[in-house]
């Protein structure tokens, strides 16, 4: 069931709950994203959120798109061990090393998935599940794409933080079905020509 938000529009409950979910929610979530920049970002702020709550790494999100690059992959590829000891220092961001390390490699990593693909984008659409659930925080396909970066060298991409990155990336349309934007993220998701193979 929606709740109705102070201008009077139905959203999924968590929408409402503080003007940063709700202007996230309205204007990104669920929608299709073909961007390997923008999915790179998501893929690296899930595996930051693990254990947090995703308003915390919202909050942050511009800080973490300052120390890594705007999250240029091939620029974070690059870094080293004094840039995690830098990051490590740094208060605006979670200071955890094994999820800065694993941005790094995720990185690395994500330039193999692109050469062997043609892009991150056409390697994550594979994965598009056959069905929304709103109710659900996994699916078949996001423990199959969990399983598959994990054995390409990937970290901090269990199972539950791979089907969330599908939710809010648009591989799935789970606003609850009377949410306003649910038909707008329905309309985007029909209009969205799926990345292919290279």
């Amino acid at each position: 069931m929606p709740s109705i938000g102070s201008d009077g529009l139905p959203r999924c409950i968590w929408g409402i709950s503080t003007p940063d979910y709700q202007a996230y929610h309205d204007t990104e979530w669920g929608f299709p994203v073909d961007d390997d920049r923008l999915l790179f970002e998501k893929v690296c702020l899930e595996g930051f959120q693990s254990g947090l709550s995703w308003l915390t790494i919202l909050r942050k999100r511009d800080d973490f798109r300052r120390v890594f690059h705007d999250f240029d992959f091939e620029k974070v590829a690059t870094m080293a061990e004094p840039d995690v000891d830098r990051l490590l220092g740094d208060s605006t961001i979670i200071r955890h090393r094994g999820k800065i390390e694993a941005t790094i490699n995720n990185a690395s990593k994500l330039l193999d998935v692109i050469t062997e693909f043609g892009s991150f984008a056409a390697y994550v659409w594979s994965y598009e599940p056959d069905t929304s659930d709103p109710s659900r925080s996994v699916s078949a396909e996001s423990m199959e794409m969990s399983k598959d970066l994990k054995r390409r060298g990937f970290r901090f991409v269990g199972p539950t933080t791979a089907y969330a990155f599908m939710q809010a990336m648009g591989l799935v349309n789970d606003h609850v079905v009377d949410c306003f934007v649910f038909p707008l993220a329905d309309e985007a998701r029909r209009g969205f020509v799926v990345p292919s193979r290279a």
